[in-house]
């Protein structure tokens, strides 16, 4: 069986793929996979780290707003995706492909439309992105994170899954994290993540409360590729990109801030950790409403967020053990926690 996974420009595309190919590899070994991303993006160096083959097309997207791009750039560059889809699909022959939702997928979607080959897309966030609307008259399954997603699509071929979760996600050792990421055992830690691709505005942030951090927290701060920011404080990391080390620091984390990206919401499902949202406008406020609405979270805005609000709301959670017990109840309930298996049964059932 070959099976080929389409994804990336950021992360929250590629660790659902990657967890889909871990269950199916366990179930069948023998299958073959090919996985599609983009020229630029973490995609490559993240995917070839799992020893997956990796095929690199042209993308483009169209932006909500004007621009120009929409117009003179990025039409060229999806023409030339496709045809560098088709060429790939020939060659590799695939059994069926699965998109998680990238920009990167809609031309691979309407090459293999072409030829006749099954596709399944899959859906994380509540917002239905703009890439899934292209792709649903042409997949032939949908897969969704959350039950409200299922009114979104077509219901004879949508189903409800849960979100794929990387499988070292399942097996969190805190102390044994802290070892490797050279922390203290007698303070608690504060892990900030700034998104797939980095946030300057979190990053300035915690550039410009880390001081005051350092008082009763210790900080990993995942600031993103080119982003990082000079920092002159105690109890202290940065790091620009984390691959196999991220489940390291999710695990030893006593309280996350973070995007609401579904791929790193779903981590923290797993996990059952309390967690912080400062949310991009879109998709991801819709994504952090409905975690906060369930009590699973907390949600600041960066609008109107402050040093001394961050801070404050950080050194109260860190001192209040029955609320983020609570956040940590809460937030476990919110999705299925066996999204991958679901998702790969969908997927073995269609490759038939």
């Amino acid at each position: 069986m070959k099976i080929l996974l389409v994804g990336g420009g950021t992360m929250g595309s590629v660790s659902p793929l990657i967890a889909v190919y871990q269950k199916i590899k366990k179930l069948h070994p023998e299958t073959d996979f090919l996985f599609v991303g983009g020229k630029v993006g973490p995609e490559q160096k993240a995917v070839e780290s799992y020893k997956i083959n990796f095929k690199a097309i042209s993308s483009g997207k169209w932006r909500r707003y004007f621009s120009l791009a929409n117009i003179f750039v990025d039409p060229f560059k999806i023409i030339g995706g496709f045809f560098q889809s088709v060429s790939i699909i020939l060659k590799y022959k695939p059994n069926v492909i699965m998109i998680a939702g990238s920009f990167i997928g809609v031309p691979v979607a309407y090459a293999a439309s072409l030829l006749r080959v099954p596709v399944l897309i899959h859906q994380q966030d509540i917002l239905v992105g703009m890439a899934n609307k292209l792709m649903a008259n042409v997949a032939i399954k949908i897969t969704v994170s959350f039950e409200p997603s299922l009114k979104d699509f077509y219901k004879g071929k949508t189903v409800f899954t849960g979100n794929p979760v990387r499988e070292e996600f399942y097996s969190c050792q805190p102390e044994s994290s802290k070892e490797i990421l050279q922390l203290k055992k007698d303070l608690p830690i504060l892990l900030v993540l700034g998104g797939g691709t980095g946030s300057q505005n979190i990053n300035g942030l915690v550039a410009y409360s880390a001081g005051d951090l350092s008082q009763f927290c210790q900080t990993i701060h995942v600031t993103g590729a080119g982003k990082g920011v000079e920092v002159e404080a105690n109890n202290y990391q940065q790091f620009e990109f984390l691959t196999n080390e991220m489940q390291d620091a999710l695990c030893a984390a006593d309280l996350v801030v973070s995007r609401s990206g579904l791929s790193t919401l779903s981590e923290l499902i797993i996990l059952a950790k309390p967690t912080i949202l400062i949310p991009l406008p879109g998709h991801q406020e819709l994504n952090a409403q409905y975690f906060q609405k369930n009590n699973a979270v907390r949600v600041l805005s960066e609008i109107s967020l402050t040093k001394d609000m961050f801070v404050d709301v950080v050194k109260e959670l860190m001192f209040q053990e029955a609320e983020r017990q609570n956040l940590s109840r809460n937030i476990a309930k919110m999705m299925n926690h066996d999204g991958a298996g679901q998702v790969a049964a969908v997927l073995l059932e269609i490759a038939k």
